[in-house]
């Protein structure tokens, strides 16, 4: 059965889906405490929406369909104020970061749900080291063509991501070396990687997904782990490729940067996305992941190598008419500061030298989630 129609979206909406880690404040290990904290949270309203992941020592939480920065982020700070007040009750801690620097894959608990104990039975031993924490933003398209244009035209863009908002060196204890080492885990699944290249959403629809449907690997879209991939259902393409940042305040400004190259992306006023675009794209993608801020990539349409961090604050500069137009100004500032300064991998890094300890360093990302000045 081929895929729903694509449902028609305003186009620009947005919306943001955060993983969390859920930790013990005693050992300050990840601890299976999200069937709890969610009997908790559905005592009473929730600003958004909450529920759980593939391990219960994760949850999600989702905003609602916004159309500009401020009040986006104006929800994640009252979302994650009440995980904050609930999380006290519970005496644990809710931190962001694409990792837990050293929880082990074989002491999680897959969470009671139908869809993630047949994961568990499908993949073994990688569901439960699927224990790593993203952000994904969504985006509204007006109809499925206008969908894998955007998908594919970003996909020049998804170093940017990576390195913004990179949160996950540590792996086990040890520093690995990568600035984000989180997608190394989603790149373990065997549908993981990018969408094939089409431009069409008949052809999308009818070819390719029907030929995957026929070979019983594929369900649905959830089955695909891509880096972008369109939600027909929703009438929306998904960006995965960020590890959850420290900071809802880093969360919005990466959702406020999406908005803006999207609008300037459905302009068509750059070079149409092509099949050979793909030629750099695993290489540029490893380079944000290993090296982050600092990292070189190739752009696809001249194969020119460029400092990424530099090819980040030259194309926030260029999106400033339609960060003005969307009113996420404020959201460019956050991102151009941390492209300068430091991502939040580079924070974590820096934080440990200070103090050689693991355990101090999952405290502090507690609270540089909860806002506390002393973390900032």
């Amino acid at each position: 059965m081929p895929l729903e129609a694509f449902a028609s979206s305003q186009p620009l909406t947005f919306g943001v889906e955060l993983e969390l880690q859920l930790v013990s404040l005693s050992d300050f290990d990840l601890t299976a405490a999200s069937p709890d904290l969610l009997h908790l949270l559905n005592r009473k309203p929730f600003p958004g929406n909450v529920t759980p992941e593939i391990t219960e020592s994760m949850i999600e939480i989702n905003s609602s369909v916004q159309t500009a920065y401020a009040p986006l982020l104006a929800e994640l700070i009252d979302i994650r104020d009440t995980l904050v007040a609930a999380s006290d009750t519970l005496n644990i801690g809710i931190a962001g970061g694409g990792t837990h620097p050293f929880q082990h894959w074989s002491e999680q608990k897959i969470s009671a749900k139908p869809r993630y104990e047949y994961l568990s039975q499908l993949y073994g031993y990688l569901a439960k080291q699927f224990t790593v924490f993203g952000q994904h933003v969504h985006i509204g398209c007006a109809n499925g063509d206008d969908a894998l244009f955007l998908l594919h035209a970003l996909g020049r863009y998804i170093p940017h991501f990576i390195a913004l908002s990179s949160s996950s060196p540590f792996v086990q204890g040890h520093d690995s070396g990568f600035d984000s080492a989180r997608l190394n885990s989603v790149f373990a699944f065997p549908m993981s990687g990018r969408a094939p290249f089409m431009l069409s959403w008949q052809e999308f629809n009818e070819v390719f997904f029907a030929k995957m449907e026929r070979t019983k690997i594929i369900k649905s879209m959830k089955d695909f782990y891509w880096d972008l991939r369109p939600k027909p259902e929703y009438g929306t393409i998904e960006l995965r490729v960020c590890d959850t940042p420290l900071t809802v305040e880093r969360a919005a400004a990466l959702a406020g940067y999406l908005q803006a190259l999207c609008r300037h992306l459905l302009e068509r006023k750059e070079e149409a996305p092509v099949e050979d675009d793909y030629l750099v794209y695993n290489y540029n993608r490893f380079q944000a992941c290993r090296f982050g801020l600092d990292g070189t990539v190739t752009l696809p349409k001249t194969y020119d190598n460029v400092s990424l961090r530099e090819d980040i604050l030259a194309t926030l500069e260029k999106m400033v008419p339609h960060a003005e137009a969307l009113g996420s100004m404020d959201a460019l500032a956050h991102l151009a500061a941390a492209a300068r300064e430091g991502s939040d991998a580079m924070w974590l890094r820096r934080y440990y030298e200070r103090d050689g300890s693991v355990e101090a360093m999952v405290n502090a990302a507690i609270g540089r989630f909860r806002g506390e000045r002393r973390f900032r």
